[in-house]
């Protein structure tokens, strides 16, 4: 090591004073983002996911939803109104389109929902992947009573459909309707 030289005195110390820089164009990209979504914050986790068999279809139901709902929902029998295409979309970007796609159909009272994930050959593949995180996110939203693998004519384990509650103003919609009907 022939080439090393000391330190000069005083520069044995690193500078801790703070030069004021302008944001960098990214910077400014993620402080816009997280003030279009305001208070609401993504509470979707990204942590560590049981991954679903390449061929096991996917299936939930809260508790108090009849089997016969989750059968008429596997079976097609409540067309989705609106769809959510997550093919090819980063995991980071799925998360954040499902979060927003979800609380968007809830607002508008959209009941069933179709979200097509696509499905790997492959247990570990990057499709069967997302298809797990999807399972996962779906079980963590409150509005969601229920989902599915799609039947084959909507996309079969490619795709899921999702059924949300009703909100509160078609709950009191509907008690109007019964109690008019009632007499």
């Amino acid at each position: 090591m022939d080439d090393v030289q000391p330190l000069s005195k005083g520069q044995e110390r690193a500078d801790v004073k703070k030069s004021q820089q302008a944001p960098s164009e990214a910077q400014l990209a993620r402080r816009q983002s997280a003030e279009a979504l305001g208070d609401e914050t993504n509470f979707l986790s990204d942590d560590f996911v049981e991954l679903i068999g390449a061929h096991d279809p996917m299936e939930y139901r809260r508790d108090g939803i009849q089997i016969n709902v989750l059968e008429k929902l596997r079976h097609g029998g409540y067309p989705p109104e609106a769809r959510l295409h997550l093919i090819k979309m980063p995991l980071h970007e799925c998360r954040r389109e499902i979060f927003r796609f979800i609380r968007d159909a809830y607002q508008h009272e959209l009941r069933s929902l179709l979200l097509v994930h696509g499905r790997g050959r492959e247990d570990d593949s990057r499709a069967n992947v997302l298809r797990s995180y999807v399972s996962k996110w779906l079980m963590q939203f409150d509005e969601v009573q229920a989902y599915t693998s799609a039947p084959a004519q909507q996309g079969g384990l490619g795709a899921t459909l999702v059924m949300l509650r009703k909100s509160e103003r078609a709950r009191a919609a509907n008690r109007e309707r019964q109690q008019k009907r009632r007499g």
